[in-house]
């Protein structure tokens, strides 16, 4: 019981500063987050870090498919199929990314 207690004045505490901060600070941060979000190097790295995860996933399931083998049933083997011919031509991927 202390326990929620402690939660429930904690959540009201939250909002009551939250609602007296009002909406500039939130406006001000939401700029902030979108100027963050649109600068180059940011976007660069973002990439760079989502190329470098393709890769080590592309290891990570050629080694289970060794491991693996025959014992996939085919509806999920054709499946992993598709999704490799998708990816292997797409310039762009669901996220907005490139693949440069």
């Amino acid at each position: 019981m202390r326990y929620r207690l402690t939660f429930f004045a904690g959540l009201a505490l939250g909002y009551v500063l939250g609602t007296r901060a009002g909406r500039d600070q939130y406006e001000k941060l939401k700029k902030a987050a979108r100027s963050v979000a649109q600068n180059p190097a940011v976007r660069n790295t973002a990439e760079a870090g989502a190329q470098q995860t393709r890769q080590y996933a592309g290891k990570a399931l050629h080694s289970v498919t060794e491991k693996v083998g025959g014992k996939v049933p085919d509806s999920v083997a054709g499946r992993v199929r598709s999704l490799r011919e998708r990816g292997a031509g797409a310039e762009d991927d669901d996220w907005g990314t490139s693949n440069t």
